[in-house]
């Protein structure tokens, strides 16, 4: 008995110190997704060009732009690992091909319309190696609003437990190999169904930045600003119910944030 327990503790030692080592300057792969959007891809990619750490891929999907997005691309190619330029199944199909593309230590998305500040990777790199337990990191991101933090338990009612999907969400490869793809029969918002897998049904370790820790800024005229919100509800509805949750419970959140989403747009009709 002896023996076996020396075994597993020298063996786990090992192993640490491996994956230590492994985390060292670690390689950050970050996926772009876009279709027609000449007027920030520009800025999007420079902000990578110009990141104090240097140890990145790179990879840009585009959908099959017409607008001349690809011709500002290819103007920055040698700063570009893939580029991939084809039609797809939508915005998460997209983030798929990048995942597959991907061969860093983790993983981030940054879309076409957000830009990255000059630390933001050293930030994530520093995170990474300091904890060498967590799989993924929420950053604090300049939104409408500074958004910061990490609340899980808030993911059974509301959207709004973390500070952004694209430029503020970074994973570890592995664990997102353990996670799977984005699931693209959610058109707006399979990002909450793979939190959703990540957090409530993998238990996996996050954490988040300090506040003052800040990945970059989102830009507010994405997808989401072009979102009717009963879509959106109904499909984060759907996705609750798809992964398990009380149904009861699931609807009565559903009426409520319905309720006061009625309420304020009578509110806002009456001024």
């Amino acid at each position: 008995i002896f023996i076996v327990i020396n075994f597993i503790y020298y063996n786990n030692y090992i192993l640490s110190i491996i994956y230590k080592n492994r985390m060292k300057n670690p390689k950050i792969s970050i996926i772009t997704v876009i279709k027609n959007n000449k007027e920030y891809i520009e800025k999007n990619i420079l902000s990578l060009i110009n990141q104090n750490y240097k140890n990145y891929e790179h990879i840009i999907i585009d959908g099959g732009s017409t607008d001349g997005s690809k011709e500002i691309i290819n103007n920055y190619r040698q700063n570009i690992t893939h580029f991939v330029s084809e039609k797809d199944k939508g915005i998460y199909d997209a983030m798929n091909k990048g995942i597959d593309l991907a061969s860093g230590d983790i993983i981030g998305i940054l879309n076409s319309d957000d830009y990255f500040y000059e630390d933001a990777l050293q930030i994530v790199k520093a995170y990474f190696e300091n904890m060498p337990k967590i799989d993924f990191l929420f950053g604090s991101v300049h939104k409408h609003i500074l958004k910061h933090g990490f609340y899980p338990n808030k993911i059974f009612w509301t959207f709004d437990f973390y500070t952004s999907h694209s430029l503020g969400f970074f994973i570890k490869s592995s664990s997102q190999k353990k996670i799977g793809y984005y699931n693209i029969k959610y058109k707006y918002s399979a990002d909450y169904d793979l939190f959703y897998r990540m957090i409530v049904k993998l238990k996996m370790i996050g954490a988040s930045t300090k506040k003052n820790e800040i990945m970059g800024f989102f830009n507010p005229h994405g997808l989401s600003s072009r979102l009717r919100y009963i879509d959106y509800l109904n499909e984060n509805t759907r996705i609750r119910l798809d992964n398990g949750q009380n149904k009861i419970i699931v609807w009565i959140i559903h009426f409520l944030r319905l309720s006061k989403r009625i309420f304020r747009v009578i509110k806002e009709i009456k001024k």
